[in-house]
């Protein structure tokens, strides 16, 4: 499997677009209204971050990538940059009924953090070019610094609208970090796709893809533990034996495995005290992820949190598996 699109077909879009919302009371009834928001700016150096939308940067004038929107406010917020389609390439579940409200469509794509296979890349984009039809396109995973500017990145050369080396040179605008040198190598690798390459693309994207069952959830993250155990094993460095195996990416991919578990509705994650247990085993797991993509040296700290993970893993299989 390759992890990027190569060669004549690209793209990735992971983007997520962001900006504040004024919020302006009508006269009548109370009922607030979003002022309009002015979106990021190709010129723009720094992402912006708006009213429960973050880390937004522009890959074109109309095409936007940032965090996920958080609540009723981060939609308004879209809504007022004039959003029109929204395109998650993270593994939870989009909020499809707070999209709706504010007249906003969603396609759901998800994407990995060592890159991304061409027949998804080539999706992303012809999903990307359809969606401008409408209006502005929104482009995001979860954080909007890494995923989401990977595949933005790479959309954007894929569509013609940038140089690799300027979307790259974008991404790190974005806040990637170095570390995450698949979704670098996306963009890096990517070329222009041709109008019959881009329609010969299927074109019915899903709203929501299929939710992971808890019972898959926790097969993949004990897999990814056990690769996180040879990481640490070899000091934090890609194993010999295993060279293809990124630090970073498999402690992000623990991280965002604890975050779907967290906001999981199956009857297991009903029960009292489960969410609770989650928290405190997502929270090291995403301070190793980040220590990682900062380029962290200090193996003792870094096996210290992953110890906290493995710990708060055993308490919580002894709650509510054993």
């Amino acid at each position: 499997m390759k992890n990027c699109v190569r060669g004549g077909g690209v793209a990735m879009v992971i983007v997520a677009a962001g900006c504040a919302v004024l919020a302006a009371c009508s006269s009548g009834g109370g009922r607030h209204e979003a002022a309009k928001v002015d979106a990021p700016l190709m010129g723009d150096q720094v992402p912006r971050n708006y009213t429960r939308l973050h880390n937004v940067v522009a890959y074109h004038p109309d095409v936007f990538s940032g965090s996920a929107p958080e609540g009723a406010e981060g939609f308004e917020t879209l809504a007022a940059m004039g959003i029109k389609t929204v395109i998650t390439v993270d593994g939870a579940a989009p909020n499809l009924a707070e999209a709706k409200k504010h007249g906003l469509r969603y396609i759901h794509l998800p994407i990995g953090y060592n890159g991304f296979e061409d027949a998804r890349g080539e999706e992303l984009a012809r999903a990307t070019r359809d969606s401008l039809a409408d209006g502005p396109v929104y482009i995001h995973c979860h954080h909007g610094k890494h995923r989401s500017a990977g595949a933005a990145g790479t959309v954007a050369v894929a569509l013609g609208w940038m140089t690799p080396e300027q979307a790259v040179a974008r991404m790190k605008v974005s806040g990637t970090a170095p570390a995450y040198k698949g979704l670098y190598a996306c963009a890096a690798e990517a070329s222009v796709m041709s109008a019959a390459g881009l329609d010969a693309v299927r074109a019915d994207f899903p709203e929501v893809c299929k939710p992971e069952g808890m019972v898959d959830v926790m097969v993949r993250l004990d897999e990814a533990m056990e690769r996180l155990k040879e990481v640490e094993t070899a000091g934090w460095t890609a194993p010999a034996h295993h060279p293809d195996l990124v630090p970073v990416a498999e402690a992000a991919r623990v991280a965002d495995l604890l975050r779907l578990l967290h906001e999981d509705r199956s009857e297991v994650a009903k029960r009292e005290g489960f969410g609770a247990k989650i928290d405190a085993n997502h929270a090291p797991a995403q301070k190793l992820e980040d220590m990682l993509a900062a380029g962290s040296t200090d193996v003792e700290a870094m096996s210290a949190e992953f110890k906290k993970v493995n710990s708060a893993c055993k308490a919580c299989h002894t709650a509510y598996r054993d």
